[in-house]
């Protein structure tokens, strides 16, 4: 992992009256990361991501982006960065070319024809760049979004729930855009979501929110790994196979069972073992499915903080 820190976070809060929205929040943000950003409603994710960008200010704590302090350092950084905050807005009877010229000219003076149509190229929209964005999908829209965050080339983006309203199709899309952004482009990704199967996909990194605090933070695969997980198992014979389990401890490891399938909540290295006893007791074994959500493990964690 580069440790390069991007983004560092240190006893963040933000107080509106007699409600604290983000609570003594740390978070770090290394070079490279796609970092799942998530929590339910009310969370504190806006507001966190709106302190980042300097669009609100912080009640207390530090937020540092690439090493800078955001008080001090506040045009340097944002120069780095790009982002979308709730969904982008354009010029709808002007056409995509003619909305990211204008656009790029507003934030970082004139911007060549070559740029606007590469960055149109990567989120795959050159070819349409003379239609009028009044024509596009929801889908369309976020990814000419992105196009304009990309216009400058940061080193950052920031991205507040990208896929909300679209169809799956259309989060496809956005999900094959990050995954080449951050593997081929080599761009850091801050990525707030309330879809978790896209973060589980896309992201290397994550933290979970709850009422403005933070629960868990680390590595995607890590901390899923630390889950009990759900196994279904199909077999040729129920009956025998529930005969051959009574007395032993995969009994009390059973979660459901209906028709040919067995579920069964079990460590990840307890599955080989689980299969090999079924075998040696002659009961065939035609799938083993294990089933690791994130969203389980989210619902679980928040369960938990509350």
């Amino acid at each position: 992992m580069n440790e390069e820190k991007v983004i560092e976070i240190l006893g963040l809060t933000k107080k509106f009256k007699s409600l604290t929205a983000v609570n003594d929040l740390d978070l770090t943000v290394y070079k490279g990361d796609v970092f799942g950003f998530l929590g339910p409603n009310g969370a504190g994710k806006s507001t966190t991501i709106r302190m980042m960008l300097s669009l609100i200010s912080p009640t207390s704590g530090t937020i540092k982006i690439f090493g800078k302090s955001l008080i001090s350092e506040r045009n340097e950084i944002l120069k780095r960065v790009g982002a979308i905050v709730e969904k982008p807005d354009f010029y709808k009877t002007l056409t995509a070319y003619k909305n990211l010229s204008i656009l790029g000219r507003l934030s970082m003076g004139e911007v060549s024809r070559k740029k606007i149509m590469e960055m149109l190229e990567l989120v795959g929209l050159d070819k349409r760049y003379k239609s009028k964005v009044k024509t596009f999908s929801h889908g369309m829209k976020q990814r000419l979004g992105i196009a304009q965050a990309l216009l400058h080339d940061p080193d950052l983006i920031v991205l507040d729930e990208p896929t909300t309203g679209l169809d799956p199709q259309g989060m496809k899309e956005i999900r094959d855009l990050l995954i080449l952004l951050s593997r081929e482009k080599g761009k850091t990704i801050f990525l707030s979501s309330h879809i978790l199967s896209e973060i589980e996909i896309v992201a290397n990194r994550m933290i979970i929110l709850d009422k403005g605090k933070k629960v868990v933070e680390g590595k995607v695969g890590e901390l899923l790994n630390k889950n009990k997980l759900k196994v279904t198992f199909e077999v040729n014979d129920i009956n025998s196979a529930k005969n051959i389990l009574d007395n032993t401890v995969w009994k009390d490891k059973i979660y459901s069972s209906i028709d040919n399938k067995m579920v069964f909540i079990l460590e990840p290295e307890n599955i080989s073992s689980l299969n090999k006893y079924f075998v040696e007791n002659n009961v065939a074994v035609s799938a083993v499915i294990p089933t690791r959500s994130l969203e389980e493990y989210f619902l679980n964690i928040t369960d938990k903080s509350k």
